[in-house]
């Protein structure tokens, strides 16, 4: 495998990484939207669903096995109520467009193309959730993120980093 390959294949492996926590994150946030954005969350869930089982094909259509999904995952904050899922799902976007942006510099031609439109498609999610945007969605060093920490000030972007898996699913509250 050339080096540009092992380069895209692992920012495949962190996209569909991302995915996974994004499903498992839209799970906790379908249990405690409100009624009036359930509909988005849903379809949010469905679109990232669709992108993971893709990610997986295309993994294995370049002869890896793909990274699996962890039992659990450790959220960034408490999740007690709708106000806090709307949070939650906006840092879910931020996090997968990272994901999509590496994945973008790393591929190329068509699949430079598709990991844009879901660097896109995150974007305009988060835009939803967030009720604002951030000039460089997905790019950490432009949106107002501290490279360093990850950390971002309450009125921008989240880190690009998926959420780090739990110990256990009991774990994740």
């Amino acid at each position: 495998m050339s080096d540009g390959t092992s380069g895209e294949l692992t920012a495949l492996q962190a996209a569909l990484a991302g995915e996974h926590a994004a499903v498992y994150g839209y799970g906790v946030v379908g249990g405690r939207i409100g009624a009036e954005r359930r509909t988005e969350a849903r379809a949010a869930y469905d679109a990232h669903r669709a992108r993971r089982d893709a990610l997986v094909r295309e993994v294995r259509g370049l002869g890896a096995q793909p990274v699996a999904a962890s039992a659990g995952y450790a959220l960034p904050f408490p999740v007690p109520d709708s106000a806090a899922a709307v949070r939650l799902a906006a840092e879910l976007e931020g996090r997968v467009a990272g994901v999509y942006s590496d994945l973008v510099r790393a591929a190329g031609d068509a699949r430079r193309r598709e990991a844009a439109a879901a660097l896109r498609e995150a974007a305009v999610r988060a835009v939803r959730w967030r009720g604002g945007s951030v000039a460089f969605p997905g790019l950490a060093e432009r949106d107002g993120t501290d490279p360093a920490t990850g950390s971002a000030p309450a009125t921008t972007a989240a880190p690009a980093a998926p959420p780090e898996p739990a110990a256990s699913a009991a774990a994740s509250g």
